[in-house]
């Protein structure tokens, strides 16, 4: 039997490993719920709901198919050994995932026990994450020749009635999952992920360049596809097709016919490339998750904080109205758009002095679309302790004015501020409104955070290693650029 272990990438289009274990023969599909993995601090309920939406589709479209979808709770070595002795002989097949720590030791073990078993495992590359890279030299060329490549179909199966099992999950509950209430979470699922992806390419991208850095425009004009993409409802590849399909007829158009499509299809075909290139770094450092990438910066992982302040933050209660409106809203919606992610972690690492660890660890349980390649990597990059990447300390009341000045969205989730002129909303301690200002001063902790990462920049070390950092991990751009400053 030709078993095919699905991970996070429950679909059936463009999914290699079902497409080749299809071609081999008789082939049935396996989820394992692995009680483990849902006890680590970065899991959540909202994972698994959007998880079991996920799989439902894939259950009804793998049916279609002839193919079975098992699932089943345990250690995934243990699962494998009872499909071993049910079938006596089988064949496993899975697609490549760069998860967090805990899957990466997982692989490991499936290794070794395929090893031990005498069972052969394929792995196949689903995106333009590239396993054992040597360097980043080229990459983005090898990323661009896998987007390109023809998407073919599973083949159909003779149903096996021995593996017509009744389609049940555990209970999140016996998980040690806490239930989520008054939610508004996206649904996982195939179908779920193009219908977004069709109403993006035909109604909702046109202004996405302009609109999606303003948490009030950004609900509609981004593709709201990250979750999709997270959990392998969609492949990476056939959302880069269907998208450049699009382009291409985009600019067949009279120009004045073109609209902002132009811009906005560009602008998100280059961010489908930054999404593999910030896999590729955990790919290629899997240590990211856990400590800072330059190590000049590691003191700083774990240093001491307010408990208080911390609670505060994570309840949208500091005070900055725009951070306390994203993270409420955060925890309802199970999403940001990028600019107001990278405006909450900022402000708690640098102006709330949080561990990035910390905040890495809380932000990840609330998004949906939580991907640990990017998470970490943009985690770091904010908190400024990658040594390679600029330093960027948000000023959270200059977002507001920038990214909400009408106070639209900051109304919405922080109601206490609905009876306020929209131009003091912002900033309403500073208009005798009698509301008190936020918990730390905003900019002198900025200054004082932005003088503590420069301390550490300065140091010749630290620019040694950094350069060693930019070689294995910058985009081969920057890294010219870099180069050429240096002479």
């Amino acid at each position: 039997m030709n078993i095919v272990w699905i991970k996070k990438d429950c679909r059936v289009s463009d999914h290699p490993a079902l497409l080749e274990a299809s071609k081999k023969g008789p082939c049935v599909a396996v989820y394992v719920v692995e009680p483990d993995l849902w006890k680590q601090p970065d899991m959540s309920w909202r994972h698994y709901f959007f998880l079991k939406g996920a799989l439902s589709s894939l259950h009804k479209h793998l049916a279609k198919r002839g193919i079975g979808l098992l699932i089943r709770k345990g250690s995934i070595t243990a699962v494998l050994d009872q499909l071993l002795h049910q079938f006596k002989q089988i064949s496993l097949f899975s697609n490549e995932e760069t998860g967090n720590n805990w899957t990466y030791q997982r692989d490991k073990a499936v290794r070794k026990w395929a090893n031990f078993r005498g069972v052969t495992w394929q792995e196949f590359p689903q995106n333009g994450v590239i396993r054992r890279l040597k360097d980043r030299d080229g990459w983005a060329k090898k990323w661009a020749f896998f987007m390109t490549q023809k998407i073919e179909d599973v083949l159909p199966q003779t149903p096996i009635s021995s593996t017509q099992e009744s389609f049940t999950f555990p209970s999140a509950t016996k998980l040690g999952l806490v239930t989520e209430t008054g939610h508004e979470f996206q649904q996982g699922g195939e179908d779920h992920a193009l219908t977004k992806l069709t109403s993006f390419l035909n109604e909702r991208g046109e202004h996405y360049s302009k609109e999606m850095s303003s948490p009030v425009t950004a609900y509609d004009s981004c593709t709201r596809l990250s979750p999709y993409l997270s959990f392998g409802c969609i492949s990476m590849r056939q959302m880069y097709q269907l998208m450049k399909q699009k382009q291409d007829h985009i600019k067949k158009l009279p120009r004045p016919q073109r609209g902002g499509w132009a811009f906005s299809l560009q602008a998100c075909l280059g961010r489908l490339r930054w999404h593999c290139h910030f896999i590729q770094k955990l790919e290629d450092e899997p240590s990211m998750e856990y400590q800072s990438l330059h190590s000049a910066y590691r003191h700083l992982d774990m240093y001491d904080y307010h408990e208080q302040v911390y609670q505060l933050w994570k309840e949208g209660k500091t005070g900055f109205p725009l951070v306390d409106a994203c993270m409420r809203s955060l925890k309802v919606t199970g999403w940001l758009n990028f600019r107001m992610r990278a405006m909450i972690v900022s402000v708690g690492c640098h102006h709330l002095q949080l561990p990035w660890k910390v905040v890495a660890h809380h932000l990840a349980t609330q998004f949906t679309d939580y991907e640990p390649g990017i998470h970490y990597s943009q985690c770091q990059m904010q908190a400024g302790v990658t040594g390679m990447n600029a330093i960027r300390i948000y000023n959270p009341i200059k977002q507001g004015y920038d990214h909400d000045p009408e106070g639209i969205f900051i109304k919405k989730w922080v109601p206490e501020l609905v009876g306020l002129p929209k131009e003091h909303v912002c900033e309403p301690w500073a208009f005798d409104w009698n509301i008190a200002p936020p918990i730390v001063d905003e900019k002198i902790s900025r200054q004082n955070a932005a003088k503590r990462l420069y301390q550490i920049r300065k140091t010749l070390d630290t620019k040694a290693e950094t350069m060693s950092l930019l070689s294995k991990h910058g985009s081969r751009r920057k890294l010219h650029i870099k180069r050429s400053k240096n002479r």
